[in-house]
């Protein structure tokens, strides 16, 4: 398991303080250094979704949609007091044309399972929907496996519905270089 990096306190990071019980806990906006811990969180979270096999990141890939110039995603780190990254969240923004709104879909939670129960998977949703609120968001959405129960009980609890009528379509590989008229070959 890889720890986080050592970092100089910085006046313009925002820093939040979860209350994790009897353990106290930050979530923070993740930096350019925390690329191989989120790339070891993804391949983690691909093992624990049974998608291991579907996993072809590139961390230099990661480091230019998270970082560069165009930045395609953000990211959230939850950390132990002690400063070790124990789960992340990356989110993006979509765009709801019904509410004439913006909207934050999180396209992946995960929390490292020694580190479950203790409170940093809801801290990362918090801040998350503090994010949706202070951005003027009308949704806060995401998807879920249908086999995970844990997971869907929790987000349950927190006032999350499952959309009965709607199913997620994909278009990847050669299909989408198919539609897409050519071009340089997509990731897949």
């Amino acid at each position: 398991m890889r720890g986080m990096p050592q970092r100089p306190e910085s006046g313009n990071e925002r820093k939040i303080h979860a209350d994790l019980g009897s353990m106290r806990g930050m979530i923070r906006p993740a930096r350019m250094e925390d690329v191989p811990v989120i790339a070891d969180f993804v391949r983690e979270l691909a093992e624990y979704e049974r998608l291991s096999d579907e996993v072809v990141l590139n961390e230099e890939d990661l480091r230019q949609h998270l970082f560069g110039k165009r930045r395609y995603a953000e990211v959230l780190i939850a950390e132990e007091e002690n400063g070790i990254a124990v789960g992340f969240a990356l989110f993006m923004h979509n765009y709801s044309t019904f509410l004439a709104s913006p909207g934050i879909y999180l396209e992946d939670l995960f929390v490292r399972p020694a580190h479950r129960g203790k409170g940093h998977g809801k801290a990362l949703l918090r801040e998350l929907a503090r994010i949706a609120v202070e951005r003027g968001c009308g949704r806060f959405e995401w998807a879920v496996l249908d086999w995970n129960a844990p997971a869907i009980e929790f987000y349950r609890s927190l006032g999350a519905r499952p959309m009965h009528d709607w199913t997620i379509f994909r278009i990847t590989g050669d299909a989408l270089l198919k539609l897409g008229g050519g071009g340089q070959k997509p990731h897949q």
